[in-house]
């Protein structure tokens, strides 16, 4: 059931991304040395953890820590269009049975 709280769920979103960022943040560092890919890769991953914490204050660990999944989606698209890795479709595939979880899960809340 929506409550007062519902409209934190949208909070997710930047949340998962942050954490996507962070990671090609990292995957940039690693890739050239730049000190500032590494700084917005741990800042990326810093203000993810940080909008976790915000949100498991008042939504619940059961909608939180799933909807963690949705950092694949961002890190498969960045991989993809950002990087140039090659994706297969059985990639393509898991993620949209991410997707699909992820909607039966907010469905739940309804």
């Amino acid at each position: 059931m929506w409550n007062e709280n519902s409209w934190l769920l949208p909070l997710l979103l930047p949340m998962t991304l942050c954490g996507a960022l962070g990671a090609a943040g990292l995957k940039l560092y690693a890739d050239g040395r730049c000190l500032r890919h590494l700084l917005l890769g741990f800042g990326f991953y810093g203000l993810g953890a940080l909008l976790n914490i915000a949100l498991l204050r008042v939504l619940p660990l059961t909608v939180v820590l799933p909807a963690n999944a949705l950092t694949y989606v961002w890190t498969l698209l960045l991989a993809r269009f950002y990087f140039g890795e090659k994706v297969g479709p059985l990639r393509w595939f898991g993620i949209l049975f991410i997707l699909g979880g992820l909607a039966l899960l907010v469905a739940c809340l309804t």
